[in-house]
């Protein structure tokens, strides 16, 4: 079986190393922590996961699809507008923001294709169906590139060692594929959050000092 070279393409665009600036955010994972809510790679793991399957990560999922299937431009900015009213925060909106318009200013040229400012799921999505990226595939790589984002970012913010960081993101691959197939045919009613805590993080980051992240 000969292996699909446009894999390289998703690789590529859902790496560390694209320029996203995502480093620079940490999704309320900053307040999490320094309230106590997360302190290890345990909660960590529940942390993330719970984002993964009723959080905004599971919302990203759905959002990047729907993106992915959008038939006209006024569908892709109904999605995009869906995706900012979601946003439980001022600093989560920007977080989106500012990492959708950076992949925007790069794949576009770079794949010579048409991608206005979008938030990053709605982004990804719309580049990954012009391209005509498997919609499941992308899906799955999105989400094993969030949690490894946050991952990373916790790294920085408590005792959490290389291997536990690596045996946590190796824990949490099923749930980086179990939404692709729950969020098969979902439709923009089929968003919601049950991570209070996590957007209660996002709010209170706001005014967090002294923080090393933006969000």
């Amino acid at each position: 079986m000969q292996a699909d070279p446009r894999l390289l393409t998703l690789m590529q665009w859902l790496s560390p190393a694209y320029p996203l600036g995502s480093f620079a955010f940490s999704h309320g994972l900053e307040s999490a922590v320094r309230a106590g809510w997360v302190h290890d790679a345990d909660t960590l793991e529940d942390w993330l996961a719970d984002l993964l399957t009723d959080g905004s990560g599971r919302n990203d999922a759905i959002l990047l699809r729907l993106a992915h299937a959008a038939p006209t431009p006024e569908a892709l900015d109904d999605i995009n507008t869906t995706a900012r009213a979601l946003s439980p925060s001022a600093e989560r909106l920007r977080e989106a923001q500012r990492q959708g318009t950076a992949f925007a200013r790069v794949t576009g040229p770079v794949w010579s294709i048409d991608l206005p400012d979008l938030l990053l799921p709605v982004a990804v999505g719309r580049a990954a169906g012009l391209l005509s990226l498997d919609a499941d595939i992308t899906t799955m790589l999105y989400l094993q590139g969030f949690a490894s984002n946050l991952t990373s970012a916790a790294q920085r913010l408590m005792p959490l060692g290389q291997t536990q960081a690596q045996r946590t993101l190796s824990r949490l691959a099923p749930l980086c594929q179990r939404p692709v197939s729950d969020t098969a045919g979902a439709t923009a009613a089929d968003l919601h959050s049950n991570t209070f805590l996590s957007d209660i993080a996002a709010m209170t980051h706001e005014t967090l000092q002294p923080r090393l992240f933006q969000s």
